[in-house]
């Protein structure tokens, strides 16, 4: 382990199982700097639907990713549903991603620590990552989790539609031929199906604590 390299918390998961909320909580915990990836695309796709340029030509999604500013990613707009079906379609080109991993790279690079999160941190964006975390949780809590933060903002939700898009996203992430969705060989897995947010925060600092203390 070497002492002058950034220390990186790498966690990855499928949607709605609870990893975005404990990445930010890590980040805020241990003062390190913090990148949701999955914004990095939905950023992408918006920059491209507010143009009105298409969605399937790879060389302008390369080249509107290049002016993408990760400090500035607005999180709430970002999340709207319009936007992740456009970032969806455009994930999957395989030169729009490497041009992002090499932005998130550089990203966690560039700080004493860094906790990203996505769909493949562990094994893509930080292969050598100090901490390795894989979120899961039951397609059913997912759903209803994803239901409930709808319903808070007021805005309509079908708890039968959102179990079946998750689903569906999952099994895209999963079978898609660029970076797919799964645990990296040496990641921690964690199910947060029946944990709170701070059961899964106390459980993730057990494991981080030991190997950050080696440093």
């Amino acid at each position: 382990m070497n002492p002058n390299k950034p220390f990186i918390i790498a966690i990855d998961g499928p949607a709605a199982s609870g990893k975005g909320t404990l990445a930010r909580k890590l980040a805020s915990h241990y003062k390190f700097s913090y990148l949701d990836t999955g914004l990095t695309y939905r950023a992408v796709a918006d920059e491209l639907l507010k143009r009105h340029l298409p969605l399937d030509n790879e060389d302008i999604a390369v080249k509107t990713a290049s002016l993408i500013d990760f400090g500035s990613l607005d999180r709430a707009h970002l999340s709207e549903h319009e936007i992740g079906e456009a970032a969806s379609k455009v994930a999957v080109m395989g030169r729009l991603r490497k041009a992002l991993v090499d932005m998130q790279k550089a990203f966690a690079e560039q700080s004493n620590g860094a906790v990203l999160d996505g769909r493949d941190i562990g094994t893509v964006v930080c292969p050598d990552a100090d901490v390795k975390l894989y979120i899961v949780a039951a397609p059913e809590v997912r759903a209803e989790r994803r239901y409930n933060e709808m319903m808070e903002k007021g805005e309509k939700a079908d708890y039968n539609a959102i179990l079946v898009d998750l689903k569906r996203r999952d099994e895209r992430d999963m079978k898609r031929t660029e970076s797919p969705l799964k645990p990296a060989k040496d990641a921690h897995l964690l199910d947060t199906t029946k944990l709170s947010i701070e059961g899964a925060f106390t459980a993730a600092c057990a494991i981080i604590d030991p190997i950050l203390a080696k440093r």
